[in-house]
């Protein structure tokens, strides 16, 4: 793909990544004006669960790529990756703001209450704590510091995330809903891809050897 069509996707796909945050400040928009927004009658409420679902579908689309690229057989779309998973972080940041802020109103000790207790938060706080590093070494920079293996090795705690981001949304959802069972088999599907490209790979290089 040339660098121009390259560039046109990139900003294609920012501009579809941004939508869900124009979206819910337009819908704020509409709620601070006065008028009926699509929120509901507990708007806090809705937002938190809005950018959870809207975090936790994109970091699953950012474990698409690599089986996509693979299957399809577009090494370019190893370069929509960073991109995708910077905006996860962006929403998983903006769904925790959003509880912190709105739901706890900034108590640090309401916050550990939580963590304590709350058994999706727990799971919640965990995986995203496991993401910052990640974000913070997005960069070229930080993979030439690290090394392309030390670098490949710390983003790999990208999948035990995504495992505890589902386990949040299981554990946050009332009831057997099938939201979180459909996140899950997405998740297995992705992981299971991995496990058998990988073990593939490996028999084939053994093949050659022999």
């Amino acid at each position: 793909m040339s660098k121009s069509k390259l560039r046109w996707l990139k900003l294609s796909l920012f501009f579809a990544l941004s939508l869900p945050f124009v979206w819910l400040l337009w819908q704020w928009g509409l709620l601070f004006t006065g008028k009926t927004s699509s929120l509901g009658a507990n708007p806090i409420e809705a937002t938190n669960r809005f950018l959870g679902a809207t975090s936790l579908r994109i970091l699953l689309l950012s474990l698409a790529i690599t089986p996509l690229r693979q299957i399809l057989r577009m090494p370019w779309l190893t370069k929509l990756r960073r991109m995708v998973g910077l905006f996860a972080f962006f929403y998983i940041s903006l769904h925790l703001l959003s509880y912190f802020g709105m739901d706890l109103l900034f108590s640090i000790s309401a916050l550990l209450k939580d963590i304590t207790k709350r058994t999706y938060i727990t799971l919640g706080m965990l995986g995203f704590v496991l993401l910052i590093p990640l974000a913070l070494t997005s960069t070229n920079a930080a993979i030439r510091k690290l090394g392309p293996k030390r670098w490949a090795a710390l983003h790999k705690l990208v999948y035990l995330s995504a495992v505890l981001g589902v386990l949040h949304y299981f554990f946050m959802a009332k009831g057997n809903q099938p939201g979180p069972w459909l996140h899950l088999g997405v998740l297995l599907v992705l992981l299971g891809w991995r496990i058998y490209f990988s073990a593939k790979k490996q028999l084939s290089s053994l093949s050659d050897s022999n």
